[in-house]
C-alpha cells in the first residue's frame, strides 16, 4: 500500500519504518526542515534499539522516503497516519492543535478516498473533532479511524512489527478492510486484531496506560511501607506477582514513573472524567504519589550527610526514564538534580544515551562523564536512577577506589542487599533493608 505518516516524531517514525519493513511504501511528512533532511541522508533522529537497521534497508530499498510537503506524501496515499504530538495544556488537556490543523489541511487538498488515521494518543472524541475539521473542506469521501500505539521504548520495533493486540475503532466496513489487509502481516501468529467504535479505541489507550501506571504506583507504596514495617518488598513482589491475576510486570518498585506517555495520559485522563463531572479519585492518586516518589530517595541522602549537602559531590548512573532509550520527559533523574543542586550539591551524571537531551535541558548545571566510572571521581556517593543493563554488575574495587565514601542509594534496586553487606557499602535502596 501507499501510506502517509505525518509528523516524525517517536511514534510516527517507528511506525512509518515499521510499516515499510513488510513492503508499504511510506513517505513521512515533518515541517522541520534540517530533521527531514538529516532523515534523508540516513541519519535517524531517535535513539531506538533496531530502528537504524530498518531505517536504513528501507531507505536504501527506496520503501521509506521524507518530505516537508503535505500534499506530495498524501496524494498517492491510501492511509493517512497522524502522528503528532499532543501535549498537556496547564490543565491537564491534550492540546489537539496540531492534529485538528492538519486534518483542516487534508480537507483542502484530498483528491480521493483516503483512511485517516489517529495514531496520537488522543482524548475520547478526537475522531469526531477530526471528521468535522475535514469536512468542512473536503469535497471526497474519507474515513476516519482511531488506532492507538502501544509501543513501548526501547522495544517499539519489537511491539510494531510483532503486536500483542491490534487495536482499531472505526464504524466504516470499507476502513475496516483496509485496515486488516495492512496489519494481517503482523499477526501472523494469531494475535487479535481487535475492532471497535472509535471513542471505545481511544479510551483503550488512555485505560491501559493509567492501569500500567497504576500498578507501578500501588507497587512503590507498598515498598515505601515495607520500609516502615521491615518488610522486603523484592519478596514482596516474588509473592504477589506468582498470582497470575496479578503478573509479575510492573511490580518493581522504584522513584516513579515518567516518559511521554504515563504522565501525560494520566493527567489527560483524569482531565477527560472531570470534564464529565466524574471524580477520578485514583488518578488523582496516582498523580500525587507518583510526584512525590520522584524524589524519594532525596532525603535519605541528606540524611547520610546530616542535612548538608553543600560542597558535596554526587555521581549520578542514568538520567533516562528508563533504560534504552534517551527520552528524558518526566525524567525522575531531572527532579533529583533539581532537588540536590538546591541543597548546594553538585552532580556528575553518566548516560549512555540521554546526556545530550539533559545537556540541550539544564545546560551546565551538572556536568557529563566520559563513562560510569568518570563520573566517580571524588564523589560522595552514588546516586543511580536508571537500570541501564552496564550499571547491574560495575566493578566494585573500582568503584570503591574512585569514591569518598563507600555509598550507594540505589532508586532502582539493582545490587543484592548480602552482596552490599559483604563488600561494605552504606546501601539505600526501595522499599529493602537499609545497609550500614
Amino acid at each position: 500500500m501507499n501510506i502517509a505518516v505525518v509528523g516524525t516524531g517517536y511514534v510516527g517514525l517507528v511506525t512509518g519504518t515499521c510499516l515499510a519493513e513488510t513492503g508499504n511504501h511510506v513517505i513521512c511528512v515533518d515541517i522541520n526542515e534540517d530533521k527531514v533532511k538529516k532523515m534523508q541522508s540516513g541519519i535517524v533522529p531517535i535513539y531506538e534499539p533496531h530502528l537504524d537497521v530498518l531505517f536504513e534497508r528501507n531507505i536504501k530499498q527506496g520503501r521509506l522516503t521524507f518530505t516537508t510537503k503535505l500534499a506530495d506524501a498524501i496524494e498517492n496515499a491510501k492511509i493517512i497516519f497522524l502522528a503528532l504530538p499532543t501535549p498537556p495544556g496547564e490543565d491537564g488537556s491534550a492540546d489537539l492543535s496540531y492534529i485538528l490543523g492538519v486534518a483542516n489541511d487534508l480537507g483542502k487538498i484530498i483528491k480521493d478516498y483516503k483512511v485517516i488515521v489517529d495514531k496520537s494518543t488522543v482524548p475520547v472524541g478526537t475522531a469526531d473533532k477530526v471528521r468535522e475539521a475535514m469536512a468542512k473542506n473536503a469535497k471526497v469521501e474519507f474515513d476516519v479511524v482511531s488506532n492507538p500505539e502501544f509501543l513501548r521504548e526501547g522495544f517499539a520495533v519489537d511491539d510494531f512489527l510483532k503486536p500483542d493486540r491490534v487495536v482499531i475503532g472505526t464504524s466504516s466496513d470499507k476502513a475496516r478492510k483496509i485496515m486488516e489487509e495492512l496489519y494481517k502481516p503482523y499477526v501472523r501468529q494469531g494475535n487479535p486484531i481487535i475492532f471497535m467504535d472509535e471513542k471505545s479505541a481511544e479510551l483503550t489507550k488512555y485505560a491501559a496506560n493509567a492501569f500500567l501506571a497504576t500498578k507501578i504506583t500501588f507497587m512503590n507504596e507498598i515498598a515505601n511501607l515495607c520500609e516502615l514495617l521491615g518488610a522486603d518488598v523484592d519478596s514482596v513482589r516474588i509473592g504477589i506477582g506468582s498470582d497470575d491475576r496479578i503478573g509479575k510486570r510492573f511490580l518493581f518498585p522504584g522513584i516513579g514513573y515518567g516518559g511521554s506517555c504515563f504522565p501525560k495520559d494520566v493527567q489527560a485522563l483524569a482531565k477527560s472524567a472531570s470534564e464529565v463531572k466524574y471524580d477520578f479519585k485514583i488518578l488523582d492518586s496516582v498523580m500525587d504519589i507518583n510526584e512525590k516518589q520522584k524524589t524519594i530517595i532525596v532525603p535519605k541522602i541528606k540524611s547520610y550527610f546530616n542535612n548538608d549537602l553543600k560542597g558535596k559531590k554526587i555521581a549520578l548512573w542514568g538520567l533516562a526514564f528508563k533504560p534504552d532509550t534517551d527520552d528524558i520527559r518526566e525524567a525522575p533523574a531531572l527532579y533529583i538534580i533539581d532537588e540536590l543542586t538546591k541543597a548546594g550539591a553538585t552532580v556528575a551524571a553518566y548516560d549512555p544515551e540521554a546526556m545530550n537531551n539533559v545537556r540541550n535541558l539544564i545546560g551546565d548545571k551538572i556536568t557529563y562523564a566520559m563513562d560510569e566510572y568518570d563520573a566517580l571521581r571524588d564523589a560522595d556517593a552514588l546516586l543511580i536512577a536508571t537500570e541501564w543493563s552496564l550499571f547491574r554488575t560495575p566493578d566494585f574495587d573500582k568503584v570503591t577506589s574512585l569514591l569518598k565514601n563507600k555509598a550507594i542509594f540505589d532508586g532502582r534496586n539493582l545490587y543484592g542487599i548480602q552482596q552490599m553487606r559483604e563488600l561494605g557499602y552504606f546501601y539505600s535502596s526501595i522499599g529493602r533493608e537499609t545497609v550500614k
